[in-house]
């Protein structure tokens, strides 16, 4: 395998809700491990997310998990998640559910540079940026 660059969320203690979410968005294959399944079955982070990883149809790579025990969370506006492409039907059913129950801040329409483009902050914190890129 070459090497990748991919987002890596952080949550606080609902991980799992966030990547089976993701999961319905974009659809793919998801897995995921709990501090349970490495040896802490039994203890107050037994059900939380360790790490998980979604691979989508699209080629897209998106893993996450809840802050590790003893580390605080804080949720931070220093990043977004960028999805751009040309397929205006699934870039649109992407915003569409990304935004359902989230905020949108940018809301998706044509802007000064030719293309598609909207930011939202989904259900879960998570900052979001689609860009559907115009035909020359």
């Amino acid at each position: 395998m070459s090497a990748r660059l991919n987002p890596y969320l952080t949550f606080d203690g609902d991980a799992r809700q966030a990547m089976e979410f993701y999961k319905e968005v974009f659809g793919g294959t998801l897995k995921i491990n709990s501090y349970g399944d490495f040896g802490q079955a039994g203890t107050p982070e037994a059900d939380k997310i360790m790490h998980g990883m979604l691979e989508t149809p699209s080629g897209f790579t998106l893993m996450g998990a809840d802050a590790p025990p003893g580390t605080e969370h804080n949720p931070g506006n220093t990043f977004s998640v960028s999805i751009s492409g040309d397929d205006d039907a699934e870039l649109r059913g992407y915003w569409e559910k990304l935004s359902a129950d989230g905020t949108v801040s940018v809301p998706l329409e044509k802007q000064m540079w030719g293309d598609v483009f909207g930011m939202c902050t989904d259900r879960f914190g998570i900052s979001w940026m689609v860009d559907i890129t115009t035909p020359q």
